[in-house]
């Protein structure tokens, strides 16, 4: 079960790539026009309609994500697939056609049904389209119908399951849509405390991808909350809206770079310099454009305990950014990009003020990190036991490829074409099926300088390389045929 979470969070890294592209075109539009939202500037408002094209369909975007994503082959077949079942039950259970199948007026229909092209359903639809997809992709029909065997027969079994899956939201739809809004409901009561609940939670969920199901609730119209696409849009309360973003801000701009710097300091000397690499790489890609993962799997395994820690200060930032009413927003994470982006928006409301407060967590975050790593002897990056060997061939690295040079180390420590069967990757993360995982030798992997390892199941291990992941698995690949 797990594995198969790990790779729908992988898969809905796809659609929610896209979202930099809309952030991009609405933060510049809001740059020229932050008032009149287009009204004053044809090219501030050409830029804004662009951006709000990508934010307004992203429920389609993740039917599609997460069918092709999902899919054994990532073939194109799927991704249509996974548009056709999205057309199918957001069509079935419109307003209009609910109404038509109870014989009531529309206006009588139950409210969830106005939300039923949500993003939640989009998973959904994408997932029966996979499904669909590894099950009929290579079924041959007799010759009669043979035109519609294989890829072309996938569209069409999509189509018929989701005539299944649309009955059974026709009953669940506003059960679960109704427990989804309770749920956000008793959050957004909470106010200031219920942000800090959610930015807690939230860091937790991150070393087992089910993040994203959180996210949903509050960053997308699934209950009713959709913090990013109303922020962005400028509909919403100033002030209000965005605090279950602003308060990441502090943390990956300013937070996690200083705690790379206390794990760089606390390192032994003889791996300063490993040490040293790897956290520059990782702060700044936090700082620059919120990409945290590099930085947090290279200790959340290594030292959990310092990891709760991290997240309970994530918490704290939420709590803290929402209680001032600090707002600024986000369309892909909360980085450097993304806040000079979203200052200028209508709804911004005295963004630089979580610089102050993100110079605040900066001090907390590495005096408390050193504090800690030094106390308990914590094994952070560059404190490991010394039983792992620096094997990596540092000559071959500097004259070849350092891709496929750390790509050769890592496959070997994997086992090689004798135990790996599968390799994928996501956005950080090689993502492995091995034989047997007795035969990995992690010490071998670690020594090629990634952040970490995780093993999640039997025979998967995700290596953690950071953001030119897709290089090194290009590089094994390449390796394996």
């Amino acid at each position: 079960m797990m594995k198969y979470f790990q790779s729908l969070g992988r898969s809905l890294m796809l659609p929610v790539a896209v979202l930099p592209a809309a952030a991009i075109l609405m933060g510049i539009g809001y740059w020229i026009d932050p008032s009149g939202w287009g009204e004053g500037s044809a090219i501030a408002a050409f830029l804004i309609k662009a951006g709000s094209s990508i934010i307004d369909n992203m429920s389609i975007l993740f039917a599609v994500g997460v069918a092709l994503g999902m899919s054994k082959d990532k073939d194109g077949s799927a991704a249509l697939s996974g548009l056709v079942a999205y057309l199918v039950v957001t069509t079935l259970l419109s307003t209009d056609s609910v109404a038509m199948l109870q014989g009531i007026d529309a206006e009588n229909v139950n409210p969830a049904f106005e939300k039923i092209g949500n993003q939640f359903v989009g998973i959904i639809s994408g997932i029966v389209a996979s499904i669909m997809y590894n099950r009929f992709s290579h079924v041959q029909l007799p010759d009669a119908l043979a035109f519609f065997s294989g890829k072309r027969l996938v569209p069409i079994m999509t189509a018929v399951s989701m005539l299944v899956v649309s009955v059974i939201l026709f009953f669940a739809w506003p059960v679960i849509f109704t427990g989804l809004v309770s749920f956000g409901t008793m959050i957004s009561k909470l106010e200031f405390i219920g942000a800090g609940l959610y930015g807690f939670f939230n860091r937790l969920l991150i070393p087992t991808g089910l993040h994203h199901a959180l996210n949903s609730v509050f960053w997308f119209d699934v209950a009713g909350i959709n913090d990013i696409g109303n922020f962005w849009a400028g509909t919403g309360t100033k002030g209000v809206t965005g605090m279950y973003q602003a308060g990441y801000f502090p943390v990956m701009m300013f937070g996690l770079p200083a705690a790379a710097l206390a794990m760089y300091h606390t390192a032994k000397t003889k791996r300063k310099k490993q040490a040293a690499s790897l956290m520059l790489a990782a702060g700044f890609a936090s700082f620059f454009t919120g990409v945290t993962e590099p930085l947090e799997f290279a200790f959340m395994f290594l030292a959990p305990a310092l990891y709760v820690v991290h997240a309970a200060l994530t918490g704290i930032s939420l709590a803290v950014a929402a209680y001032f009413q600090w707002t600024a927003g986000f369309g892909f994470s909360a980085g450097l990009v993304d806040f000079v982006l979203s200052s200028r928006l209508p709804l911004a409301n005295q963004p630089y003020m979580l610089l102050v407060q993100g110079l605040v967590f900066a001090v907390i975050y590495y005096f408390l990190f050193r504090f800690l790593i030094v106390k308990f002897n914590l094994k952070t990056p560059g404190r490991e036991d010394d039983v792992v060997e620096e094997v990596q061939d540092e000559e071959d690295a500097s004259t070849g490829d350092r891709f496929a040079v750390m790509a050769a180390k890592i496959y070997e420590g994997l086992g090689g074409d004798e135990n790996v069967t599968a390799v994928d990757n996501c956005v950080t993360r090689l993502r492995m099926e091995v034989k047997d995982m007795d035969a990995v030798d992690q010490a071998k992997i670690k020594a090629t300088g990634v952040p970490g390892i995780n093993i999640v199941g039997k025979h998967s291990i995700q290596v953690i390389v950071g953001t030119n992941v897709q290089f090194v698995a290009d590089e094994i690949n390449k390796i394996r045929k």
